[in-house]
């Protein structure tokens, strides 16, 4: 498979603080992959630089076949979709019109096409019948659900999910794992998702990266049954070791 997202020497943090020195990793096209780590390890901070929140402070970063950097910044913008981990919804408009505010902003459609494309990524995530409700009127994975919803509103390359699970109890957390399969095997896109959570990355993901704060650095990339079961790192086995029933 090609990459989608290509990592090469990169220094990721702030400009006051370099928090991630020399990364450099790869996702394929299709696959979701999942960056872990311990609190404070810089997980967030990669994905901010992904998502072009924040420059990368050296090194290269390439996303769809294009460089971030000002010139191209708009238009990588257009190919990703991100799921923030509250969801943030805004929360005086209802879920189809959360849904439907990056089409008015940015596709070129009439209004009945606009309303058809919302509709349909409600309907992706099983959330059509909550269209007219607001997200003080549903439960924290419905809003999740229709965070992704809006994530998937101009046709993205590529998601990113922000602690997907994170709120939720066991059972609403794998129905959104579940979710995030479906989608994969129906949309073929990528997804990249931040998370601490065994159950999920066993489930979800195809292979994982792993940060650490102590270290400045990425210290495993493989599927998790690969750092499971293989890695030579201490920290790394006790992390996906710390829960047998699992693996």
């Amino acid at each position: 498979m090609d990459n989608i997202i290509e990592l090469e020497h990169v220094d990721a943090g702030y400009p006051d603080a370099v928090i991630l020195k020399d990364v450099s990793f790869s996702v394929a096209r299709g696959e979701v992959f999942v960056l872990l780590g311990g609190s404070g390890c810089g997980k967030t901070t990669i994905m901010r630089h992904l998502t072009g929140l924040n420059p990368i402070l050296a090194g290269k970063l390439t996303v769809a076949g294009l460089e971030w950097g000002p010139k191209t910044r708009d238009t990588l913008f257009r190919k990703i979709g991100v799921m923030y981990q509250s969801g943030a919804l805004f929360g005086s408009m209802t879920c189809l019109d959360n849904v439907l505010l990056p089409l008015e902003e940015f596709a070129r459609m009439k209004a009945s096409e606009r309303r058809e494309r919302a509709m349909a990524c409600l309907e992706a995530v099983e959330m059509a019948d909550a269209a007219r409700k607001m997200p003080s009127e549903i439960s924290g994975g419905m809003r999740k659900r229709a965070a992704i919803a809006r994530a998937l509103a101009l046709d993205p390359e590529v998601l990113f999910l922000d602690e997907p699970s994170a709120g939720l109890d066991p059972i609403t957390s794998c129905a959104l794992d579940d979710l995030i399969l479906k989608l994969k095997d129906e949309t073929k896109k990528t997804f990249v998702v931040v998370t601490h959570e065994l159950p999920s990355i066993f489930k979800i993901a195809d292979r994982a990266a792993m940060f650490d704060k102590a270290r400045q650095g990425m210290i495993a990339l493989g599927s998790p049954q690969e750092l499971k079961e293989r890695s030579d790192d201490p920290f790394v086995r006790k992390f996906f070791n710390r829960g047998e029933v699992y693996g």
